[in-house]
């Protein structure tokens, strides 16, 4: 499938091109080669300045001392530790910063524990550089990247704990068809092709499910959507 400026990476474009500062962002990754390949997606982005790039928690938490980044990408297993200590540090001396998990761990336990220490997103790695620069963008703006994958672990876990949805809530057949291509990780483009309707139709049907489910991310609407039985992301 092939990708697209998504909203969030055209803020960060806007971002650069604009008065507004870029993005300072700062990555604990302890694979040599994955750790390369993902500082250089970061420093070659508009919108994002990449102020540390380190592969252990005693060089992360030194370097937060001297300067925080606007967002902190934490991978979880690390030579020195876990990435979650490193999570409730941070998010317990500097509650602004934005914590994003990129990890190859899928586990449901993993991810609830991340979220609880404070993270603001899960990505899996398999999901790409551009998926990890939408991430970047919307979890400063606020949002919750989480991979559609975790996304569905989570809706199997509360699935059980959340027995009366709220019948209000309802999609039109066509915002069912968008949501069901999104879950399923097709761009707006295609999405457009498949039911043959234009890019801003989709992205007007897009508006209009954030809306209804009172969410702010693709990731959001997958998971609400799928707890309340309106889609099957399968």
């Amino acid at each position: 499938m092939s990708h697209e400026a998504s909203p969030a990476s055209q803020a960060g474009a806007d971002r650069h091109h604009g008065s507004v500062r870029a993005l300072t962002v700062a990555l604990l990754e302890d694979e040599p080669h994955t750790r390369a390949a993902i500082a250089a997606k970061l420093a070659q982005s508009d919108g994002i300045e990449l102020i540390a790039s380190l592969a252990t928690l005693a060089e992360m938490r030194a370097s937060l001392q001297q300067r925080q980044p606007d967002v902190l990408i934490v991978d979880l297993e690390l030579p020195d530790g876990s990435g979650l200590d490193l999570i409730a540090f941070a998010h317990a001396r500097w509650p602004a910063m934005h914590i994003l998990v990129l990890t190859v761990l899928d586990d449901e336990h993993k991810v609830i524990a991340a979220i609880e220490r404070g993270a603001d997103g899960y990505l899996l790695k398999d999901e790409g550089a551009i998926a990890l620069l939408d991430a970047v963008f919307e979890v400063s703006q606020g949002g919750s990247p989480i991979s559609p994958a975790i996304a569905r672990h989570l809706v199997r876990r509360l699935a059980a704990q959340a027995p009366n949805p709220d019948a209000s809530i309802s999609l039109s057949e066509r915002e069912r068809q968008v949501l069901q291509l999104a879950a399923k990780g097709y761009a707006y483009a295609e999405v457009a092709k498949l039911l043959g309707i234009g890019v801003s139709t989709v992205a007007s049907y897009t508006r209009h499910i954030y809306e209804k489910l009172q969410v702010d991310s693709r990731s959001g609407a997958v998971y609400e959507a799928t707890r309340l039985g309106l889609i099957d992301p399968r």
